[in-house]
């Protein structure tokens, strides 16, 4: 399924919140599907690029038009050999999913309707995910013989449970979003998830930068070796924050007036 491209698949925006926090918006704005054609792939790799050259104190991934995506373009697949295409998840994995969680920085992902393959694996990539009552969710790779290989399987598993990921897969059904909410992928269901996203990004982005990141590296490091693992490296990780001037300051104005009054400044 093709349509016509648009002038470039995708937006990466830097604002500010009222404190001067900046924040990333990368919107998919590649016509009426946003479907994942190589230009789109092409631009999604380019501002990830970026983002992890230059990463900002938050980020939201959102979509303009109907659907966040209606998923991969299938001319991509056409004709791959074997090699070709364990060096295509190869490249999607270190371009897209591996950077864009390594962001030492929260990242959200805003999803307003249909939300399919890539999309939807780059969305649990995410560390929050919320959703519109009407958005739905799918992995469905089944109609062309694949399976979803950009990390959805692995990472539903890791919010879902190994028994949900398989029956989301392999059925190759859609899913709306109360469900998912229900299941832990998605975090949160919003009227209005636009709006929720960007009031969510801007707290994040106001807050302590560093100490984030710390809880991102302590997670990741469970995520690859359990608990153990995670234990073994949060003293040094952890440990670090003692010297950033947001935790410094933020005990001073703790003793000083009290809880809720410091500021932060991503350092």
């Amino acid at each position: 399924m093709t349509e016509p491209a648009a002038a470039h698949p995708t937006r990466l925006e830097r604002v500010h919140t009222d404190a001067g926090a900046e924040i990333a918006i990368l919107t998919f704005a590649h016509g009426a599907l946003n479907l994942f054609d190589q230009a789109m792939f092409d631009a999604v790799q380019a501002d990830v690029a970026a983002l992890a050259e230059d990463p900002p104190r938050a980020v939201l991934l959102r979509a303009e038009g109907k659907v966040v995506s209606a998923g991969v373009d299938v001319h991509v697949f056409d004709g791959l050999t074997a090699e070709q295409g364990a060096d295509l998840w190869q490249e999607l994995f270190a371009e897209i999913c591996h950077p864009l969680e390594a962001l030492p920085c929260p990242v959200v992902y805003s999803a307003h309707g249909l939300t399919l393959t890539a999309a939807f694996e780059i969305a649990l990539a995410c560390d929050i995910i919320l959703a519109a009552p009407k958005a739905k969710f799918g992995l469905v790779e089944t109609v062309v013989g694949l399976t979803p290989s950009m990390g959805g399987p692995q990472r539903l598993a890791e919010r879902a449970g190994s028994g949900r990921a398989r029956e989301l897969v392999m059925t190759g059904d859609l899913y709306d979003a109360a469900t998912l909410r229900d299941w832990g992928v998605v975090n949160a269901v919003h009227e209005d998830v636009d709006a929720e996203a960007r009031a969510l990004v801007a707290r994040l982005a106001d807050g302590p930068t560093r100490a984030h990141d710390a809880t991102k590296q302590i997670i990741s490091a469970w995520r690859s070796g359990g608990v153990a693992h995670a234990d073994s490296i949060t003293p040094d990780v952890s440990g670090a924050l003692f010297e950033t001037d947001d935790l410094r300051g933020a005990v001073r104005s703790f003793l000083d007036v009290g809880p809720g009054k410091a500021t932060y400044r991503g350092r």
